[in-house]
């Protein structure tokens, strides 16, 4: 398990994982509490960790992608247990970015407090009011700079990438286990793309439509607003919800997936750890049954 394609599957897991302990829960807690009371450090973490994860995932899947066409292209590709220096610079680069591409989020994002129902209530939230220039761009391209960014780019990228290995695959008349191995890992490559435009798809499309139709100044803004904020939840679950099945996904299509989870998760069984325990006692024969309980 430790080829290019599955530690690059790991890395983006790792940031899956960092996704659903740190942002899960609190973005949970967001969608049904009024107030904010993590302070100004988790306000600006929380987003971070967002969209760095966002990023492991989208340029992860990029990096499949072309690694699934080398794979296919060069018949001569270096196998073996250990990962190449190609791999581990994709690795480094693909964390060094996404972290990069997520500072604005820590520039940007505060807390601010209003009152409500003679309440007041602390927000958290990307601040109305950003001082510097470059904020105040970002501001203003942030939706459509992550739709472009973080949708359409894995999608074109796996799109041209994916075209050109099934042309070179109908080519190849081989049937041989090697290349079938190759298909089985980009059939699973495939599946995490394609799981990944399903979940983001609505948040996006939430984004841009509010964005483009919706004017502050409209006398019926209201019912429109409730809308969006509806489709903004659903978008905001769906998009939690591609790390959370990521690993199902690998589970349905991956055979060797399959067979190491499945092996991995045999010593996790009572029956295991008693077979175990007896070939441990196995080992000390020369000593009288009866010390060994």
């Amino acid at each position: 398990m430790r080829s290019g394609p599955n530690v690059l599957i790991a890395s983006l897991a790792v940031g899956d994982l960092i996704h659903i302990v740190v942002d899960i829960p609190i973005n949970a807690y967001r969608l049904m509490a009024e107030d904010w009371p993590f302070g100004v450090g988790l306000c600006k973490l929380v987003p971070f960790l967002q969209k760095t994860s966002v990023g492991i995932t989208v340029l992860s899947l990029c990096a499949l992608s072309v690694d699934r066409y080398r794979a296919v292209v060069s018949r001569n590709q270096i196998k073996g247990a250990v990962v190449s220096a190609w791999t581990a610079t994709e690795i480094i680069l693909i964390w060094i970015i996404s972290i990069l591409l997520a500072v604005p989020e820590v520039v940007g994002f505060d807390m601010i407090t209003m009152e409500y129902k003679d309440k007041h209530l602390r927000i958290c939230l990307l601040h109305p009011m950003q001082t510097s220039l470059f904020m105040q761009f970002y501001k203003k391209v942030k939706d459509w700079w992550l739709f472009s960014f973080y949708f359409c780019l894995p999608l074109a990228w796996t799109a041209i990438f994916y075209t050109l290995m099934i042309r070179k695959m109908l080519r190849n008349t081989e049937t041989c286990n090697h290349t079938k191995q190759r298909r089985e890992v980009a059939k699973t490559v495939f599946c995490l793309v394609v799981v990944f435009a399903v979940c983001w798809f609505p948040l996006y499309l939430s984004r841009i439509l509010k964005s483009t139709i919706y004017d502050e100044k409209d006398p019926s803004r209201c019912q429109l607003l409730s809308i969006f904020l509806v489709l903004d939840y659903f978008g905001l679950n769906m998009a939690s919800l591609n790390s959370c099945i990521n690993p199902i996904a690998l589970f349905v299509v991956s055979k060797r997936f399959q067979r190491c989870f499945k092996r991995s998760s045999e010593g996790l069984q009572p029956g295991c750890w008693v077979q175990r325990v007896d070939a441990y006692k196995a080992l000390l024969v020369p000593w009288p049954a009866e010390l060994l309980g």
